[in-house]
């Protein structure tokens, strides 16, 4: 903990109050940001719902056992108001996907009157709001006690940037042809960019919460990213000069103090026994395990996920294979129990089904690449863990990331795919990436020549950078140390203010 607050009662700390987006990918990172900010002396209350809670319950349980200051408020959703299934109370939970999103974030503006009653009874007092983009409401809360808002986005930097400037020059509003590369005007550097492959699809939340969320990017003091600045100095600094805001980089948040927090269940309980994941790694030489996770989010059809198992097997490397299929489930086991397909592999190959320990299968010596949607946590992971990235985007800003981790940071390779899906309505004959393709990939990937080795290089070189940004005088920890000083100084302007 950070020494100056060490003899502070908590009723005199700055207190954030953090609100996520009920969606995994969303919600992971502002817990580890939970623990930074308590790591650093400050006192949090982390909002949730009910449902959310149940998924975090040993995150909360360590919280609680570890004595640091953080209250996890799950505030009751009522998505059923509004149209939703009962119960579903976080945007993986959708089970029209994309067609029910706007709905759900219609749900979450109900949850502004229940914080600012919980908030008006509760001490301490808030002195700051961070909540993600899309959550606008929360300017009103931060607006009802006086208190700056900060808004998280989960993209890097230059996902950020971009995003900023399709939005601002309306990029792609006389576009004819889908895959034309444009130019992104305003960038630092030329960059061109398919509308099939920008963050349109992103935006599926309705006309007017865009518009509320673009209102409330205006009135927001800063940014806080998930990155570091050694990792896009160029993209930090133009994205804060065209937002005319501060960017705070504070990340990668994945990897502070791992001894605070438990990694292994970040964000819900493993589907597999760690003992045994762990295990199994300790018997593969190093760098030579392929791990393959689209997220929490992309639910491949069964076609496609077929072409992967048999790319995986064709290339006799060692693999741990995440599937997440949703409701067709059944028809990829079907298919792993007819064809015998674990049996066939169990001398290389771990299926995981549902959610694994990412952070710590990316950090173990045994993994020498990982096949990625390319979602801005699991790329951050990737880089921080210095592992070689083989990128499969599927929607939202994913393209972006790719371009970053190929193009710019050149410690990826694509395996081509060349448009986005539209989440909830795949497909189910489309196979966009045939079992050769992979094959070939996962060897190029895993390659001992020239061009696979500066790879790992770099990614290696990437790590220990993530490593330093976030230990004590890194770049990361002096701007969470100037975020927490930035609003103790605004508790004392407010202070003499009430004195005068």
């Amino acid at each position: 903990m950070n020494g100056a607050f060490k003899h502070v009662p908590l009723m005199e700390r700055p207190h954030f109050v953090l609100v996520p987006q009920m969606a995994q990918g969303h919600t992971i990172p502002m817990i580890d940001m939970a623990y930074i900010l308590a790591g650093h002396g400050a006192v949090v209350t982390f909002v949730t719902t009910p449902r959310n809670a149940a998924r975090l319950e040993s995150i909360i349980q360590h919280a609680r056992d570890s004595q640091l200051p953080i209250k996890f408020l799950p505030l009751p959703f009522k998505g059923t108001e509004v149209g939703l299934p009962e119960g579903c109370e976080s945007v993986d939970s959708l089970p029209l996907g994309l067609k029910q999103l706007s709905t759900f974030v219609e749900a979450s503006l109900q949850l502004q009157d229940p914080l600012i009653s919980y908030l008006r009874e509760n001490g301490p007092p808030p002195n700051c709001v961070i909540s993600d983009m899309t959550h606008p409401w929360t300017g009103a809360v931060a607006r009802e006690f006086g208190v700056p808002r900060l808004s998280f986005i989960g993209f890097s930097a230059f996902s950020s940037l971009v995003r900023h400037l399709i939005n601002i020059h309306k990029v792609y509003d006389n576009v004819v042809d889908d895959f034309e590369p444009v130019p992104i005007p305003g960038f630092p550097h030329p960059l061109e960019l398919p509308k099939t492959r920008s963050t349109l699809s992103f935006y599926a939340s309705g006309e007017r919460i865009f518009n509320m969320v673009k209102e409330e990017e205006s009135k927001n003091i800063g940014v806080i990213v998930n990155t570091f600045q050694d990792l896009e100095p160029m993209y930090i600094k133009s994205y804060e000069n065209t937002i005319d805001k501060k960017v705070w980089p504070i990340g990668p948040m994945c990897i502070f103090n791992k001894d605070m927090k438990p990694v292994a269940s970040r964000g819900e309980k493993a589907s597999i026994d760690v003992d045994r994941c762990l295990r199994w790694l300790d018997s593969m030489p190093n760098r030579s395990v392929i791990y393959v996770s689209f997220g929490s989010l992309v639910r491949s059809m069964p076609l496609q996920l077929i072409e992967i198992g048999l790319g995986l097997e064709a290339s006799k490397k060692p693999f741990i294979w995440v599937i997440k299929a949703g409701e067709r489930m059944s028809e990829i086991e079907q298919w792993l129990l007819e064809e015998n397909f674990e049996e066939r592999v169990k001398d290389r190959g771990l299926i995981i089904r549902g959610w694994a320990p990412q952070v710590l299968i990316l950090s173990h010596n045994a993994i020498g690449g990982f096949m990625t949607h390319c979602g801005w946590n699991s790329t951050i992971e990737g880089i921080c863990t210095g592992v070689p990235m083989l990128t499969w985007p599927h929607f939202a800003e994913q393209f972006l990331n790719e371009v970053l981790v190929v193009d710019i940071l050149k410690i990826g390779l694509r395996i081509g795919v060349m448009s986005s899906v539209t989440w909830g309505s795949e497909k189910s004959d489309e196979v966009k990436v045939k079992r050769n393709e992979v094959e070939k990939k996962v060897l190029e990937l895993l390659s001992e020549e020239k061009e696979g080795l500066e790879r790992r290089l770099k990614a290696s070189e990437l790590g220990k950078m993530a490593k330093m940004a976030m230990e004590k005088g890194g770049s990361s920890y002096n701007n969470i140390e100037f975020l927490i000083h930035e609003i103790q100084e605004r508790m004392q302007g407010n202070k003499d203010k009430v004195q005068t």
